[in-house]
């Protein structure tokens, strides 16, 4: 007898979108290499959880819910989640491969062992290669469970054997169900096991956190829906050659987004750093010129980090423009800006902008802190350690004042800045303020700040 062909679509692995044939370009999303031959499953899916929901009042709802969070351990992540993880949370956790993903979990798994039965469920590694692992890093909890499994079925089976509280799924792309016939990893498979996890996650009250692989352009592997299905977004960053990491909230429904907090990598895992600012200082050269203290934020916790410039004659036609840490365009910006407000020429110069450690920085308030540096370097004038500087620069020449003003001075007062550079609506603290204006006033400040 002939067996009948299986029926298969062609899906964009960013988006989702569905094409009858391959083509090298989505004409949804314009990524490029993105689709992939998956083949259409003809079973019908059944939800996992059953039980009905009816319409009811706002004001008629029952909160069992009084505001507990379920803490992690590390005192700066809780405060990075909104004071710890919420009942029914689901989080996605992504980075880059050996960044420490699976080392920081299986320390948290260990924390939140002691209150709740915890279940690790490894798609990648083996039982035997976790508890290695966990003997390096002094785990050994009667109620951490471990379960190296990737069909989705069995992992159903081994929740309701174990009924724990917090649930680790390491990783996301590593697990299938046997209800698709496409390949661990697809689209389908992702957004049909999310799914999952969070209807699991909603109606029995336990906590999730997904790992998710990332592709080769850094950004979250598989279909854009599986960071909307979840609660919470955590980036895990870490500059390639240093020891610290840095744990980004790029989304989050129970707090803030944008908080951070920073751990350093040692033999024995994971370990919080408690004062970024003196770790991110620690090593700042003294009467040095091109170099400059940023209050660094993207949400309630600020870090002061270092930004240098290096500015030299360069013996190419065309000078370079190279930034690391900053957006190169925004290098290209303010230095287009210095050239013609302050008339000076720097179409014979190389300009080098580095943030120290390796810091990728996306905050307007880093544009003060670069043109202060490149003209520290320019004209060779060394600045004070006892001097930040942050402000948004415009294109017509305007220093702009920036949000988290005073959540910057007060980190900056805690260690030990004296003096602040910027453009102030109102004023925050007890340090003294240079109010700036124009980059003009850059110019004609800091020679006096010497």
């Amino acid at each position: 007898m002939k067996k009948s062909k299986l029926k298969t679509v062609y899906v964009c692995n960013d988006c989702g979108a569905k094409f009858p044939t391959w083509s090298g370009r989505c004409s949804v999303c314009g990524a490029y290499n993105s689709i992939t031959e998956e083949i259409i499953s003809t079973t019908s899916l059944k939800p996992y959880i059953t039980t009905k929901s009816v319409p009811k009042p706002i004001n008629s709802i029952d909160v069992s819910y009084k505001g507990e969070r379920l803490k992690t351990g590390y005192k700066n992540l809780d405060s990075a989640l909104g004071g710890g993880f919420v009942l029914g949370q689901v989080v996605l956790l992504s980075g880059e491969p050996g960044i420490g993903k699976s080392t920081l979990l299986l320390k948290i798994a260990s924390n939140i062992s002691k209150v709740k039965r915890v279940l690790y469920v490894s798609g990648e590694e083996s039982a035997r290669q976790i508890y290695i692992r966990a003997k390096r890093l002094g785990v050994e909890d009667t109620e951490l469970f471990v379960l190296s499994e990737t069909n989705l079925e069995a992992i159903l089976e081994g929740i309701e054997s174990v009924n724990p509280g917090f649930i680790v799924f390491d990783s996301i792309q590593t697990l299938y169900s046997d209800l698709l016939e496409s390949s661990a990893g697809s689209v389908s498979q992702v957004k049909y096991i999310s799914g999952k996890i969070t209807e699991l996650s909603k109606s029995k009250g336990l906590i999730s956190v997904i790992v998710g692989q990332v592709n080769k352009e850094g950004v979250i592997a598989g279909p854009k829906v599986l960071e909307h299905t979840v609660d919470t977004v955590v980036q895990f960053d870490g500059g390639k050659g240093y020891g610290y990491r840095i744990l980004k909230i790029t989304k989050n429904r129970f707090s803030s987004s944008g908080e951070m907090a920073v751990f350093n990598m040692t033999e024995r895992g994971m370990e919080e750093v408690l004062d970024p600012s003196s770790f991110f200082l620690s090593e700042k050269p003294l009467n040095t010129s091109g170099s400059v203290i940023f209050p660094y934020t993207e949400g309630s916790k600020p870090i002061l980090i270092e930004v240098q410039a290096l500015v030299s004659k360069t013996f190419y036609p065309v000078p370079q423009r190279r930034a690391q840490g900053v957006d190169p365009n925004r290098l290209s910006i303010i230095t287009a800006v210095l050239e013609k407000y302050l008339k000076i020429n720097l179409k014979d110069r190389d300009i080098f902008v580095n943030v120290v450690g390796g810091i990728e920085v996306d905050d307007p308030a880093v544009d003060l802190p670069i043109a202060a540096a490149i003209l520290s370097s320019y004209r060779d004038i060394p600045l004070p350690s006892s001097i930040a500087f942050f402000g948004e620069i415009g294109l017509t020449g305007e220093v702009r004042g920036v949000y988290f003003s005073d959540l910057r001075i007060k980190e900056c007062e805690k260690m030990g800045i004296k003096r602040v550079v910027a453009n102030l609506k109102e004023k925050f603290g007890n340090v003294d303020y240079i109010e700036l204006n124009s980059v003009e006033d850059i110019a004609k400040t800091l020679p006096k700040l010497v």
